[in-house]
């Protein structure tokens, strides 16, 4: 058995393992094999390893220090498949960048300053820089506090993170086809009105309507459907295929599993949260469903919130169809499985009367679970 110094941190609605990149072998193609035995994949309990058997709990941060001035840190997120013996490291998970900073703070690779520290991060799967602002009073990480977010029990202090010049992580452009709107031709079902945008990561949006869903449906009812499943999949390998991530739509979950992330959006509606929670219309601006790794999001990822949110100021885009007439761009409120999450973009047009985006951002808690050393094979 091999050893590797490890952390356990919960960022946001997801927890992963964080390593410091000198732990791992300087050839990159060692690391699928460490990461797979480290978190227990393939195997759908992760029984034999850290990994918790969803997709939200099976993820790895990898961080080091950075010599560029312009940055803190480097990070690379990689999502571990739970069933296949798969990683991927295209686009970047928000949640889990929400416990970054403090793990830098934590691992000595930024110094704190007493009362708000920010911590520079360089995500290196998007080649983007997020503005992680983590409280620090007398020189140390808070994880006490007031805040709460939808999926995480209790309170704690919060993580505000601003997302630089979000759009094109993958693509190079906020919106990929130059298209607020494309329709694709999806196999044995009809063709399906999507939008296409990238911004903090790629997303395909499709209504709620078009698939036969209502949008207030909760992550259980739509995987316990075959069917459904199938088809969402299938929406989203044809979108892959569009983006120019693969050549084959039906290689969609083995070549490009996490990205781009397919989201149901619907306009505001009361439904009940998975906690049994009642979420009235009036308290939203769009209701909002990820699909995650081939099945649905227990809550909402952050960077696809942040997509989300742009994508409603874009005229004519799936979202701006559905989201709430006037919303305020600054406070976007998104209705997902475990309640709502607010969120903001800043959007101004261009002298070419095109859509900039210089900042989105939101807010995660996180906290430091475990600190040790793992055993892999």
């Amino acid at each position: 058995m091999n050893k590797i110094e490890c952390v356990i941190f919960r960022g946001g609605t997801s927890k992963g393992v964080f390593i410091l990149e000198d732990k791992l072998p300087k050839d990159k193609e060692l690391w699928d094999g460490i990461l797979l035995s480290l978190m227990g994949s393939p195997d759908k309990l992760q029984i034999d390893g850290l990994g918790g058997a969803t997709s939200t709990t099976s993820k790895v941060a990898i961080i080091s220090k950075s010599d560029n001035p312009d940055w803190d840190v480097n990070y690379t997120f990689a999502q571990v498949s739970i069933d296949k013996a798969l990683i991927s490291y295209k686009g970047n998970c928000g949640n889990i960048s929400s416990a970054v900073g403090p793990y830098a703070i934590e691992k000595g690779l930024v110094d704190p300053v007493d009362g708000e520290t920010v911590v520079r991060i360089y995500n290196t799967n998007t080649n983007k820089v997020i503005y992680s602002h983590v409280q620090t009073p007398n020189k140390e990480v808070s994880y006490e506090g007031d805040f709460q977010i939808a999926g995480v029990p209790g309170s704690s202090s919060v993580v505000k993170l601003a997302f630089k010049d979000p759009a094109g992580s993958m693509t190079g452009k906020l919106l990929p086809t130059g298209n607020a709107v494309d329709t694709l031709e999806i196999p044995n079902y009809k063709p399906v009105e999507v939008s296409l945008v990238d911004s903090s990561n790629p997303l395909v949006f499709i209504k709620a309507s078009d698939v036969g869903l209502k949008g207030t449906e909760l992550p259980a009812d739509i995987d316990k459907d075959p069917a459904m499943l199938n088809l969402l999949e299938t929406i989203r390998g044809v979108a892959a295929v569009k983006l120019g991530f693969i050549a084959d739509y039906k290689e969609s979950a083995e070549k490009s599993p996490g990205v781009p992330k397919l989201t149901i959006v619907s306009e505001a509606a009361d439904y009940v949260t998975s906690q049994g929670e009642e979420i009235k219309a009036e308290s939203m601006d769009i209701l909002g469903r990820m699909m995650s790794m081939q099945l649905t999001h227990k809550t909402y990822a952050l960077t696809g919130a942040l997509c989300t949110a742009t994508a409603a100021n874009i005229e004519g885009s799936v979202v701006n169809k559905v989201v709430r007439k006037g919303f305020d761009p600054a406070s976007i409120t998104i209705a997902h499985p475990g309640g709502l999450m607010q969120n903001g973009v800043e959007c101004v047009i261009n002298s070419n009367n095109e859509i900039e985006v210089p900042w989105v951002y939101g807010y995660r808690t996180a906290r430091y679970i475990m600190d040790g050393v793992a055993f892999y094979r």
